[in-house]
């Protein structure tokens, strides 16, 4: 899985917007400067972003964009699923990309467990946390067997 561009602006739009008065809105210039992105780049995105319900649009004077719900309840996860579509680290994992040999796929189960780990964790890291510096650090993860080749302690969790 690698995050794109466009994914990566959507994060740093929807945390500039979390930073701003949640009853006012704010210009795209204005978030466009901060982050130095390009207005043009910026606007396709932010189009996303307001046809999902993420964000709400006003036009005219004082007009511009502001998030619709609290940061704590935008999950990394929905902005990324708006931007990069499925987040699966195989296609087979991905809606409609069912794979012929996935029942005998001995790689399958790993794969599978990896898009879950990842899902899971995104989706518990809000706009809230990131702007806080907080993230989840007790994210429920095996530890491989022995059979697996992994003589070390492996683990999730921070050590």
């Amino acid at each position: 899985m690698m995050v794109s561009t466009k994914g990566r602006y959507a994060l740093m739009i929807c945390l500039d917007l979390a930073q701003q008065d949640p009853e006012s809105y704010t210009s795209l210039r204005e978030v466009a400067m901060r982050q130095n992105i390009s207005m043009k780049y910026l606007e396709s995105i932010v189009a996303t972003l307001n046809r999902a319900g993420l964000v709400r649009s006003l036009r005219g004077k004082g007009g511009g964009y502001r998030l619709t719900r609290h940061p704590s309840q935008c999950s990394v996860a929905e902005i990324l699923e708006l931007t990069e579509g499925s987040m699966a680290p195989v296609y087979c994992l991905e809606p409609g990309g069912a794979c012929e040999k996935a029942g005998q796929c001995i790689t399958y189960p790993m794969w599978r467990q990896l898009d879950q780990l990842m899902d899971n964790y995104l989706r518990q890291v809000s706009l809230e946390d990131l702007l806080n510096g907080r993230l989840p650090q007790d994210i429920a993860c095996p530890k491989p067997q022995k059979s697996q080749g992994c003589s070390t302690n492996c683990s999730c969790k921070p050590q």
